[in-house]
């Protein structure tokens, strides 16, 4: 019941915003134009009555898109009792018509033909008749019988002259009904608008988390991104059957599927309604494909685990923004497909991006965990294989159909940057494999991944300087705008600027690590012996050290490597810095032997420190801590 609650919600609210998309269709003012062509009288007439109409219809279909669920199936099923009280007075209708074309006004049962079709009416009208009281939740059939009475009429042998007069009266009487419940009902919306408004009325409007609490429960009371999508996907397939039905196949076949899919898509987009309902639909796309890329390489453990930026909220979003930067409603047809074509294009792009932000740590954390299994390095290279040709069949595709100029180098540059990220990792995950086919580890493994990725970092900062290069020159020489120069801006402040003072930080970074590990003393044979434990950073038996100034023991790259995160002590938390003199010179002491007191400027460091902390500092210079 749940799920049937649930499907109704959606199934039943979706009319409301058809019926809303035909509204904001509708050219009032060209039927107020033919009224005025026609005759200034009937212009003056009927003017203001098109137009309250009109928005009397908006504000019912608002209404009944507000309304609870159950009012809404209340509201539905008189709905489909009237339309079956109106379908058995057409089968009276149609029972009259068919008495009077025979002819034959004898009793009923006397001739088998017009028994025949007296018993058929009949049963018609009696099963509508207990539809509608069934429907309507109550047992008093009579109610709904009144298009029975040409068929009484007829049993007791009523002349047809006066047959027609019992069936108009019939159906006055089923109006008259009609009319009385209406009028009955006719402050229920008021009142429920009422009862909406009082419960505004008791939220306090300082206390905005209320606000958000409603908002958002309201959100998900109405399902609206499933509602939305819903919504498109009729419009999308009663535009593909009439694109079909209309002859529009042939020149499809001939241009292509891919366009006459995009020119469907865009006569799907002509109101902000239909608009919305893109962006639903192109969000939920692009949540499938991440979490069918996230199954492809780690099974359904991989889908469990969501991340909030790959929730295909991005895609959707920057589907709508550029929708309405561009004025993609006030466009014709065609302009309209060929702009929504470069919008699916970012978005495509943007949904890639995501992709390697998913494959990315999988295929190295393969690389590096020496995993085996043959299949999951099959489909994490798949994969990057996939996302390294694609955006390069991308740009190739667009080139063809737009002459290059700024924009549509933004779009080439995009799918450049996406192709040089996966290339950079499938590098890093083939030195990974060459160390894993190795007998002995590489010791410098770590600098060539880091010079792999500068080699990355600086193509795309490259990439990025031609990009706003071009953009410039063409601003300067050529159409300028303020768009343009925006857009320029920006990308000069995100992907060049941004990029290439995090480039800078990280080379400053490692070279400041690399001159702290230099400076420090390398262990001797007997230090290491006299230590005989294990590096506390990587847990391996340490055939070379360097010692640090609070005399601990690691791996010259295993403490380069820490230090690229932070330039304290991994044990102690001390700042790591060069080592004293006396330290270089007595470093063939061991330092089980040197018991006598701390370091001078370790003095100087922990002069303000208790003496518990004293002595706990001198434990630890005398046994090395095996964590």
């Amino acid at each position: 019941m749940p799920r049937l609650e649930e499907v109704a919600n959606v199934a039943l609210r979706v009319p409301s915003i058809l019926l809303l998309d035909l509204l904001y269709k509708c050219d009032i003012d060209g039927l107020t134009e033919q009224l005025k062509a026609k005759n200034e009288d009937m212009l003056f007439k009927y003017k203001y009555v098109i137009w309250n109409m009109y928005y009397i219809g908006h504000l019912l279909n608002v209404v009944v898109l507000a309304l609870p669920l159950r009012h809404i199936v209340m509201l539905y099923l008189h709905i489909l009792a009237a339309l079956l009280l109106y379908m058995g007075h057409q089968i009276s209708k149609d029972y009259v018509r068919e008495e009077l074309r025979y002819g034959y006004e004898g009793a009923v049962y006397l001739d088998s033909l017009a028994f025949n079709r007296f018993v058929t009416a009949l049963t018609s009208q009696i099963i509508l008749s207990t539809l509608c009281a069934f429907l309507m939740k109550t047992r008093q059939v009579w109610l709904f019988s009144a298009h029975m009475l040409p068929l009484l009429a007829r049993l007791c042998s009523v002349p047809h002259a006066k047959l027609l007069t019992v069936n108009a009266f019939s159906m006055g009487l089923t109006g008259s009904g009609i009319v009385i419940f209406l009028l009955s009902n006719l402050f229920v919306p008021y009142r429920l608008a009422r009862a909406a408004y009082l419960e505004l009325l008791q939220v306090e409007v300082i206390e905005l988390y209320r606000l958000l609490a409603m908002g958002i429960s309201l959100w998900n009371q109405f399902a609206v991104p499933v509602l939305f999508s819903v919504f498109w996907f009729v419009l999308f397939i009663v535009q593909l059957c009439s694109n079909a039905m209309s002859g529009n196949a042939a020149s499809a076949a001939h241009q292509g599927i891919l366009f006459f899919l995009l020119t469907s898509v865009s006569e799907c987009c002509a109101t902000p309604y239909s608009l919305l309902g893109l962006t639903f639909v192109v969000s939920y796309l692009a949540l499938g494909l991440l979490n069918l890329c996230k199954f492809y390489l780690g099974g359904y453990a991989a889908v469990q685990n969501e991340n909030v930026m790959h929730r295909g909220v991005t895609e959707g979003v920057t589907l709508l923004l550029l929708a309405l930067q561009t004025g993609l409603l006030d466009m014709q047809a065609l302009q309209r497909t060929f702009l929504l074509s470069i919008i699916l294009f970012i978005v495509v792009t943007s949904t890639l991006q995501s992709m390697i932000e998913i494959t990315d740590p999988i295929i190295l954390a393969l690389g590096a965990s020496r995993n085996r299994s043959l299949w999951k390095h099959f489909r994490g290279l798949s994969m990057c294989l996939l996302l390294l040709v694609f955006p390069v069949f991308m740009a190739y595709k667009i080139s063809l159909f737009f002459h290059m100029d700024f924009w549509l180098l933004i779009l080439v540059s995009s799918c450049m940057l996406t192709s040089l990220q996966i290339t950079g990792t499938m590098l890093i995950y083939s030195l990974f494999m060459v160390e894993l086919f190795c007998s002995d580890p590489i010791e410098s493994l770590d600098e060539v991944i880091y010079w792999v990725n500068a080699v990355s970092r600086v193509l795309e900062f490259v990439v990025a300087l031609c990009v706003v290069a071009y953009g410039t020159w063409e601003s300067l020489f050529g159409e300028w705008s303020w768009m343009g120069a925006s857009v320029i801006i920006i990308h000069s402040y995100f992907n060049v600027w941004l990029r290439g003072q995090s480039g800078w930080r990280s080379f400053l970074l490692r070279q400041e690590a690399a001159k702290k590990i230099n400076s420090l003393p390398k262990a001797t044979a007997q230090q290491l012996q006299q230590h005989n434990d294990v590096c506390s950073i990587c847990f391996q038996e340490m055939s070379s050290a360097v010692i640090t100034y609070c005399r601990h023991f690691f791996h010259g790259n295993c403490l380069r490597k820490w230090l690229y995160v932070q330039d304290t002590c991994p044990l102690c938390h001390q700042t790591v810095r060069p080592s004293p003199e006396d330290l270089s010179e007595a470093s063939g002491d061991a330092p089980a032997e040197r018991d006598d007191g701390p370091e001078p400027f370790a003095q100087e460091e922990q002069e303000n420190q208790d003496s518990s902390e004293s002595q706990e500092s001198q434990n630890e210079d005398a046994t090395p801590d095996p964590t």
